[in-house]
């Protein structure tokens, strides 16, 4: 059992003429503008699903900031999960600083998403201020007891499209704001884990909280995986591809080649996914 629990697919519309929808976009604009950034839909994923060997994968869209534009790519994904529900699982994205944010998660969550996500501060630090927008959303969240998934990443190192200002004080600021909230930070959460080492303030807030492993392949040495289960243990860790940037089958030889064990390798490939979505297989 393999279930993917980071990707990103689009509506044929936006597909098919995304410089259309650069207007007032400019996160859309910075990842996407580029004919190489590919944007897949249903088909092109369950064919991907199919030829790497994996069973079910979370879908989501992009954090757009216009109304119509997320309500339209939330319908896409709901739409594809009550088309596949076998196969594909939906969360709902959407921009915080859009005033609809909130009643959005409650729309798609009560029309059948299993969570929200990614959630992205593209334009923003992830400070004090953008931390209560979060509220409302986290709120939903925790009363339906629904995983949040968030956009980090490292505050050091390489830049590229869509690497945001943040630093891993507004990470952890993050973490101890909404503790009680099951949340999810891709990419490895920005290294944040590692602080989990610390004797003091730090590891009461790490409870309800995982990782997960998208685009690792250009971000870190495959050593992470090792690392991150010394200090946080395999069951905090969620496989996320990232797809379309980069194709499941990628991290599936390397969680081979590293020797990690049965028990850890189902954990951090479905076990822990299943878990926080209250899925039985």
């Amino acid at each position: 059992m393999i279930i993917d629990f980071h990707t990103h697919i689009f509506p044929e519309e936006i597909r098919k003429n995304r410089e259309k929808y650069f207007s007032s976009e400019p996160a859309f604009q910075q990842l996407y503008r580029s004919p190489r950034a590919a944007l897949a839909g249903v088909e092109q994923i369950l064919h991907s699903m199919d030829e790497d060997g994996v069973d079910m994968s979370v879908i989501f869209g992009f954090p757009w900031k216009n109304s119509d534009r997320f309500k339209l790519h939330n319908d896409y994904i709901l739409e594809a999960v009550e088309k596949h529900p076998k196969r594909l699982i939906g969360f709902a994205c959407f921009d915080l600083e859009n005033k609809d944010a909130a009643s959005e998660a409650r729309r798609c969550l009560e029309a059948g998403a299993s969570g929200v996500g990614e959630l992205a501060f593209y334009d923003s630090e992830m400070d004090a201020e953008a931390l209560k927008k979060l509220e409302p959303v986290m709120e939903i969240c925790r009363e339906m007891d629904r995983p949040v998934l968030i956009h980090t990443n490292e505050p050091i190192g390489h830049i590229y499209p869509g690497k945001t200002r943040i630093t891993l004080e507004q990470i952890y600021d993050l973490i101890k704001k909404f503790s009680s909230n099951k949340m999810v930070l891709a990419h490895w959460g920005g290294g944040i884990f590692f602080f989990q080492l610390l004797k003091r303030n730090v590891k009461e807030y790490f409870t309800n909280l995982s990782v997960d492993t998208a685009a690792s392949p250009f971000l870190y040495d495959p050593d992470i995986y090792p690392i991150a289960i010394r200090i946080i243990g395999a069951d905090k860790i969620l496989f996320g591809s990232d797809f379309p940037l980069i194709k499941p089958i990628r991290y599936l030889k390397t969680l081979k080649k590293i020797g990690l064990s049965k028990e850890e390798t189902d954990r951090i490939c479905w076990r822990n996914a299943a878990a926080l979505l209250k899925q039985t297989y």
